[in-house]
């Protein structure tokens, strides 16, 4: 393999601190909301279902700018990024892999992730090309900025919907992480089984893994 791209959310950065901070913003009990984003989870839908539950009718767009208006914006610092991030991006990055972390994220969340300075070769977010996942068109742009053949990158992500099965479809190998709601509650799916490269615990494994 030569190229490896990341999911962000429950891949790269834990979610504790999105969620907290749109219960907070909302003036909803934190637990009130995980529990919902547990059943959205469970449902199968967007993440973003369990803030419409809350606020029937929300415009996300308008309330994204003016959570950054009051200074409640999107934040990101190194406690968001789960323990293994760094060293294995480095370790992939010392047997010649190119790495990209790229995800269905805001721009600013971009900047944001930028600004931690992973061990990355490059950090791109969906807001910023223009085009999300489950898309096609967002796993072309990552098999154009992995440099590679489709055949030689592996996209690592959490999500079956999102990330496994659109992966496989534009021709990439896949590894599906147990990490986050989503990770564990389809893990064990035959679906996502057969249509996984590799399942995982931890970004650890990676780089034995691509070396075969």
């Amino acid at each position: 393999m030569e190229t490896v791209v990341f999911d962000v959310g429950e891949t790269i950065t834990r979610d504790d601190r999105y969620w907290a901070s749109w219960a907070d913003w909302l003036e909803v009990p934190r637990h009130t909301l995980s529990a919902l984003v547990g059943a959205i989870v469970a449902r199968g839908q967007d993440n973003a279902e369990a803030l419409r539950l809350l606020r029937p009718g929300i415009d996300l767009a308008a309330e994204y700018q003016a959570r950054e208006e009051a200074g409640r914006g999107e934040f990101l610092d190194s406690t968001d990024i789960y323990d293994d991030v760094r060293p294995s991006l480095a370790a992939l990055r010392e047997i010649g892999v190119r790495v990209v972390v790229a995800g269905n994220q805001t721009a600013r969340a971009g900047e944001l992730l930028r600004n931690l300075e992973l061990p990355a070769d490059l950090i791109a977010t969906s807001a910023e090309w223009g085009v999300a996942k489950p898309d096609p068109g967002f796993f072309q742009r990552v098999v154009d900025v992995a440099q590679a053949p489709a055949q030689c990158v592996v996209y690592v992500g959490d999500h079956p919907a999102n990330d496994v099965f659109p992966a496989k479809e534009a021709g990439l190998r896949v590894a599906h992480v147990r990490r986050g709601p989503w990770g564990h509650l389809w893990a064990d799916d035959p679906q996502v089984a057969a249509a996984a490269d590799w399942r995982i615990d931890s970004l650890g494994e990676l780089p034995a893994l691509v070396q075969w």
